[in-house]
C-alpha cells in the first residue's frame, strides 16, 4: 500500500471535478442528466426574462446532435473582470460558483442560484460555442471539454439584422440582433446517451412559457423538421385550463390569486373538475419542485382550513371534518413562488425548504379563497359537496381495506384459478405477465419459464379508474386480482417491500382493443401504484405483427414499415399476420415476446407527470371531443402511448 501523505491529496481543476463526478452536479449521466444540460442554459435566458430584459428565446435541436439556445437579453458581459483579469464571459464559462446571481444586484429573482449551471454544461460538452451580441458586435469564444480554444474576441458584426463575419469558420444563424447564443454538443465520454428527445424539451419550454406570461419560446427540431412556438399571455391561469383539458370543470372561472410579503411573491391558480385525482404543480422561480416543499404545505393547509370553515359557517358540514385528501379530490392547481433567496434541497432543486414561505403562502391563499367563496357561493357549495362525497368514499374504502387486512388478499381474492405463479422466491428475479384474454393467457402459461415467470390472464377490460372512486375500485374483480398478485397494496397502503415481482409486463394484442386495455392498466398503475412506474418496474411487451418465412429463414416483424423493407429483399416469402397473441403457438410466443434474450420490452417511465395526468384525463375521461382530437392528431402513435 502506498504511503498516505500530502502527495496522496489530489487537487482537481473545476472541469476535472465536474467530469469526474457529473452526477453531483446534474443528478445523473442518463437521459435525465442529458436534458438537464439544456435546462441549465435555458434557465439563464429565463432569468433574463424575470429581470425584464428578455422577451424571446429560441431552442434548436441540430442534426449533428448539438443544441443551441438563443435569447434577446442583455448578453453575458464580455468586459474584463476586475479581480481575475480575464473577460467575464470566460469567467462565467470556466469557473465554478462564478455568476451574477449571488448578490441580487443584477438578478433579484433567479432559478440558477448554485453558480454551477452553464459552467457544468461547458465542462460536460465535447465542444461549446458562446456568442454574445452587444452594441452591434458579435463576441465569440469556443471551448473543448471546458477548456478555451481561443481568446474572447470580436468575430463579426450585426448591422440591420444581418451578420458579417470577420473570420472564416462561422456559420451560425441568429434570430435576434442582441443577446446570448450558446451551442453545445454533449460529450459521449460522459453520457450514456447523447440523443435529445423533442417531447422532453418541449415539456420544459411549455411550462416556462406558462410561468412567464408574454415571453415567446420557440422550439425547432431540424432532425425531423418540427417547429412550435409557446406564448401564454394568461400565464398560470392558462396553464390550469390546459391541464384540465378532458375534464368537466366544476366551475367556469379559474380561481387566481397573487400577493407579496417580505419580497416573496406568491401566485396561484385553482380549478376543480369532476375527476377523483389531484393534479398540483408547484414552481419556485420557474423551477419545478417535483417533491413539493413549504409552499405546497402552506397551500394545502390553507385550502383545507378555508373549505372546512366556510362549510361549517354555512351549515353544509355538520358532523364531519373534511381531511386534506377530501378537499383535494378533483383539484387542478399551479403554484409559483418568486423568492430572492430560495433554499432548495439538492442541486436538482426538487424541494423548497424555506420555512417562512409556508406562512406567507397560507396567509395569501386563505385571504383570496375566503373572498372568492364569499362572492361565489354556488362554486363554494359545489366544491364542498364534492369533498363530502370524497370523504364518504374514503370512509368506505378504509372499511374495505380493513376487511382485506383481516382476511389477507390471497384468502379473500379468487386467485388460484387465474394466477399461474412461478417458483422463484426472489422478487428481483421474478416476472409477472398481465395478459389480455383467456386464450392468450393459456398460450402464455404454456410458453413461459415456470421458474421465474408468472401469468395473470385478465377477462376483458378492467375498470376505468379515472372515472371511479376507490371504494368501487376495490370491488372490481380484475383489479383485486392485480392488487393481490403484486402484493404491495395501493395508495397510502402501498408497501414497496412487499413487491412480489420486479418486472410487471403488460402483454396485449397489437390492435386498438389491446391499446385500450394497455391504457386502462397504465392508468391504474399511475393512479394507484405510482411508485412501481417511478422505480422502473412496469413494462410493455412488444408482440410481433407478422411472421415472414423465406426458405429456412424465419423473421418476426414488429411494424408495417419493417415488413415492407423485408419483402423487398424476399419477394416470394410466406407472410403470416398475427391478429392477436392467442394466434401464436406457445413456442412462437416464447421466441418473440417472452424469452429475455430475444424479446422487446418498453419500460414505462414518468418523465412528465403533469402531461401524463393530462393524457390520462383526455383518453379516459368524460370529454369526447378532446379525446377525438387527440386520437386524430396521434393516429400513427395510438398503439404506442408513452407516459
Amino acid at each position: 500500500m502506498e504511503e498516505y501523505n500530502a502527495k496522496a491529496i489530489q487537487i482537481l481543476e473545476d472541469s476535472q471535478a465536474v467530469r469526474k463526478r457529473p452526477g453531483m452536479y446534474i443528478g445523473s449521466t442518463d437521459e435525465r442528466g442529458l436534458h438537464h444540460l439544456v435546462y441549465e442554459v435555458v434557465d439563464n435566458s429565463i432569468d433574463e426574462a424575470l429581470a425584464g430584459f428578455c422577451r424571446r428565446i429560441s431552442v434548436i435541436l441540430h442534426k449533428d446532435g448539438s443544441v443551441s439556445v438563443e435569447d434577446d437579453g442583455r448578453g453575458i458581459p464580455v468586459d474584463m473582470h476586475p479581480e481575475k483579469g480575464r473577460p467575464a464571459l470566460e469567467i462565467v464559462m470556466t469557473i465554478l460558483h462564478a455568476g451574477a446571481k449571488f448578490d441580487k444586484k443584477a438578478y433579484k429573482v433567479t432559478g440558477g442560484l448554485h453558480g454551477v449551471g452553464i459552467h457544468v454544461v461547458n465542462f460536460l460538452s465535447e465542444w461549446l460555442k458562446a456568442y454574445v451580441k452587444k452594441d452591434g458586435r458579435i463576441y465569440f469564444q469556443w471551448y473543448h471539454r471546458g477548456k478555451p480554444k481561443c481568446e474572447v474576441h470580436v468575430a463579426g458584426e450585426m448591422k440591420d439584422g444581418k451578420v458579417r463575419w470577420f473570420e472564416d469558420g462561422h456559420s451560425e444563424e441568429f434570430k435576434y440582433s442582441v443577446g446570448t447564443y450558446i451551442r453545445f454538443k454533449p460529450d459521449p465520454e460522459i453520457f450514456e446517451t447523447t440523443e435529445f428527445k423533442y417531447r422532453i424539451i418541449k415539456k420544459k419550454l411549455r411550462d416556462l412559457a406558462f410561468l412567464n406570461s408574454g415571453v415567446e419560446i420557440e422550439l425547432e427540431d431540424r432532425r425531423n423538421n418540427m417547429k412550435e412556438r409557446f406564448r401564454y399571455d394568461g400565464g398560470i391561469v392558462e396553464f390550469v385550463r390546459y391541464l384540465n383539458e378532458g375534464y368537466n370543470p366544476l366551475h367556469r372561472d379559474v380561481i387566481y390569486g397573487k400577493g407579496e410579503e417580505n419580497g416573496v411573491i406568491i401566485e396561484f391558480a385553482v380549478q376543480y373538475n369532476d375527476s377523483t385525482a389531484e393534479n398540483l404543480l408547484a414552481f419556485v422561480n420557474t423551477i419545478h419542485t417535483t417533491e413539493g416543499g413549504t409552499h405546497v404545505s402552506g397551500f394545502r393547509g390553507a385550502l383545507t382550513k378555508v373549505i372546512n370553515d366556510y362549510g361549517k359557517d354555512r351549515g353544509l358540514l355538520k358532523d364531519i371534518t373534511l381531511q386534506g385528501e377530501d378537499v383535494r379530490e378533483g383539484l387542478t392547481a399551479v403554484l409559483h413562488v418568486k423568492h430572492p433567496n430560495p433554499q432548495f434541497e439538492g442541486q436538482t432543486k426538487s424541494k423548497l425548504g424555506n420555512s417562512e414561505v409556508k406562512g406567507i403562502m397560507f396567509s395569501i391563499v386563505s385571504r383570496v379563497l375566503k373572498e372568492y367563496f364569499e362572492e361565489h357561493p354556488d362554486t363554494a357549495k359545489s366544491i364542498i359537496v364534492k369533498a363530502m362525497a370524497a370523504a364518504r368514499a374514503r370512509i368506505a374504502a378504509r372499511k374495505a381495506r380493513e376487511l382485506a387486512r383481516r382476511k389477507s388478499y390471497l384468502e379473500s381474492f379468487d386467485l388460484p384459478g387465474k394466477l399461474a405463479d412461478c417458483s422463484e422466491e426472489n422478487p428481483e428475479r421474478a416476472e409477472l405477465f398481465i395478459v389480455e384474454g383467456d386464450s392468450a393467457g393459456g398460450s402464455a402459461k404454456q410458453a413461459r419459464d415456470r421458474h421465474f415467470q408468472a401469468i395473470l390472464p385478465l377477462r376483458g377490460k378492467i375498470l376505468n379508474v379515472e372515472k371511479a372512486r376507490i371504494d368501487k375500485v376495490f370491488k372490481n374483480n380484475e383489479i383485486r386480482a392485480i392488487i393481490s398478485a403484486i402484493g404491495t397494496g395501493v395508495k397510502e397502503d402501498f408497501d414497496y417491500s412487499k413487491l412480489r415481482y420486479h418486472k410487471i409486463i403488460i402483454m396485449t394484442d397489437a390492435d386498438v382493443d389491446g391499446a385500450h386495455i394497455r391504457t386502462l392498466l397504465l392508468t391504474f398503475f399511475y393512479r394507484y401504484m405510482t411508485e412501481l412506474i417511478e422505480k422502473g418496474h412496469v413494462y410493455i411487451a412488444e408482440a410481433p405483427l407478422y411472421r415472414i418465412q423465406h426458405g429456412k429463414d424465419i423473421l418476426y416483424v414488429y411494424s408495417e414499415e419493417e415488413k415492407e423493407e423485408i419483402l423487398k429483399r424476399y419477394p416470394r416469402a410466406m407472410v403470416q399476420r398475427f391478429k392477436g397473441l392467442g394466434e401464436m403457438n406457445p413456442q412462437q410466443l416464447w421466441e418473440t415476446t417472452m424469452n429475455p434474450e430475444k424479446r422487446k420490452l418498453v419500460k414505462v417511465t414518468i418523465e412528465d407527470a403533469a402531461e401524463a395526468d393530462r393524457l390520462f384525463s383526455i383518453l379516459m375521461g368524460e370529454q369526447v371531443e378532446p379525446r377525438r382530437e387527440f386520437i386524430i392528431e396521434h393516429a400513427r402513435e395510438v398503439l404506442n402511448i408513452d407516459i
